[in-house]
């Protein structure tokens, strides 16, 4: 039926006509909300490596794939820098037409959608702590070190290794750490939950309801499921420059944290639409990185 099949590039939960929740999950207020995000991200990496097109060690993993695809597609290679948050406007913009929701945009909303992502965040940084609680003096410090910031170093670590460079060009000192994190994390943000929870999803919910003909509520729980540990995997093994390449040790706590994060941004992305899902999942980054650096450096 149809209003089965809509749910393949939408939320499933409708909201009063108008009101704030119903506005904020179109995907016209994506595209505004985290337009900052991707100017900031963009710039971020141009900044902290100075040779950017040419260099992949600040972009997220998530990034390079659409990259990658794009210039499959065609996209000359510096265009082809360019393309992927011209991707993420494209895909939201032909959303919002599939939807037929108002196209109408209230600016005030802006500050409430931020304050929003932050009160979202923080459930993951209380659950990070909760899994870690367990362990005592240095290792909790490196555990929490490695559950949350390596959310955001794995596209460094990744591009470095499988490219046999060194650490970021321009990124020195903690400053530059910390400015290379909260960038990398920007971008883990927007591009992960692009390709995790938007594209994945969708693909996955055709799969199951289209090709198997399963049920909508089967469909769902084996997306979602599927997607959330292909998410958490991806932080210990990504396929990068025609090969697998570790990011970092298998680890269950980490990999668990991972897949109930997955869930729960997917979870978002059913209730929220993908703004919200995309800046709670940058707010957490940046949160982590913060929290880390504050109670946590060594």
């Amino acid at each position: 039926m149809a209003h089965k099949n809509k749910n393949k590039t939408e939320q499933l939960f409708e909201f009063a006509q108008d009101s704030y929740f119903e506005r904020t999950s179109r995907p016209v207020y994506a595209i505004f909300f985290l337009l900052p995000f991707i100017i900031f991200y963009e710039l971020g990496t141009i900044f902290i490596n100075t040779d950017v097109l040419n260099q992949s060690q600040v972009r997220v993993v998530a990034f390079v794939w659409l990259r990658i695809f794009l210039e499959y597609l065609g996209f000359g290679s510096k265009l082809s820098w360019v393309a992927p948050p011209l991707a993420v406007i494209i895909i939201l913009v032909s959303i919002q037409l599939v939807s037929r929701k108002q196209w109408r945009f209230l600016f005030f909303d802006i500050g409430p959608m931020a304050l929003e992502c932050i009160l979202l965040a923080v459930p993951l940084i209380v659950l990070t702590l909760f899994l870690n609680s367990g362990t005592s003096g240095e290792g909790e410090i490196n555990r929490f070190d490695s559950t949350v910031t390596s959310i955001q170093a794995e596209a460094a670590t990744v591009c470095s290794a499988v490219a046999g460079e060194g650490p970021a060009v321009g990124a020195k000192g903690n400053g530059g750490k910390l400015m290379a994190d909260i960038v990398t994390g920007i971008g883990a943000g927007i591009y992960e939950e692009l390709i995790f929870r938007l594209i994945f999803i969708s693909v996955l919910m055709i799969f199951f309801q289209d090709i198997l003909r399963m049920g909508q509520k089967h469909s769902i729980i084996f997306s979602v499921i599927i997607s959330a540990a292909m998410f958490s995997a991806h932080h210990h093994i990504i396929f990068l420059n025609g090969q697998f390449a570790p990011t970092a040790p298998f680890n269950w706590t980490e990999f668990s944290f991972r897949a109930i994060a997955g869930v729960y941004f997917a979870a978002l992305y059913a209730i929220r639409g993908f703004g919200i899902t995309a800046g709670t999942h940058a707010f957490y980054d940046i949160i982590a990185v913060l929290i880390n650096v504050r109670f946590f450096q060594q």
